[in-house]
């Protein structure tokens, strides 16, 4: 079990987002719209510093990455929560675009606790844009109204990266961090195919 002291800049980043999560859910209960707004918009900074710091100081770890994504992840269904208190009118209207999203990403969440007992840590190239839009997008909204392109950007983008993350499960029949997208990890599996073909 990793102790206090183990932990580097880059994960204690990762545990702010989870930690922020029980306050950002009190100020949607408090109907505290902008405080909301501005420390969901610190949480997603985090996401951005984490992962910088970890590649510029070199301490990438199978265990940062698991901790990114669980902060990814629970800041992603915070953010979700608070534009279902906040702005209603807009998440009944869109809700069959949400669905069509968010479902598909649940059934990858499950593909993943059942195959690996844990979430992925990818962290695609496709991931990363996926994240940024998603972000972007939830804080436009909060701070000044929705803007339609970049919504349907999101839902679009956000299908796609599912569906990569599906079939990477489905390719590494052991938990990895850090693969780039599918045609990285083909081409990774062809490599290690002919070494175990030619030893």
């Amino acid at each position: 079990m990793a102790r206090f002291r183990d932990f580097n800049i880059a994960d204690w980043f990762s545990f702010y987002r989870i930690a922020a999560v029980p306050f950002l859910l009190a100020l949607i209960w408090f109907n505290e719209r902008e405080l909301f707004s501005w420390f969901l918009l610190v949480s997603y900074s985090t996401d951005a510093i984490d992962g910088y710091l970890a590649r510029k100081l070199k301490i990438t770890s199978a265990r940062g990455s698991q901790l990114d994504s669980y902060g990814d992840q629970m800041t992603l269904i915070v953010g979700l929560i608070g534009l279902i208190k906040f702005e209603p009118a807009f998440m009944q209207e869109n809700y069959p675009l949400i669905l069509i999203a968010f479902v598909p990403y649940i059934l990858q969440m499950i593909l993943a606790f059942k195959k690996y007992g844990k979430a992925t840590a990818f962290h695609t190239y496709l991931a990363k844009l996926s994240a940024v839009i998603q972000g972007v997008f939830i804080l436009w909204l909060l701070f000044f109204g929705p803007v339609y392109w970049l919504f349907y950007t999101m839902i679009v983008i956000g299908v796609l990266e599912t569906i990569e993350e599906i079939t990477l499960i489905y390719l590494y029949e052991k938990w990895v961090a850090g693969v780039k997208g599918i045609y990285w990890a083909l081409k990774d599996k062809r490599r290690l195919n002919i070494e175990q073909n030619s030893s």
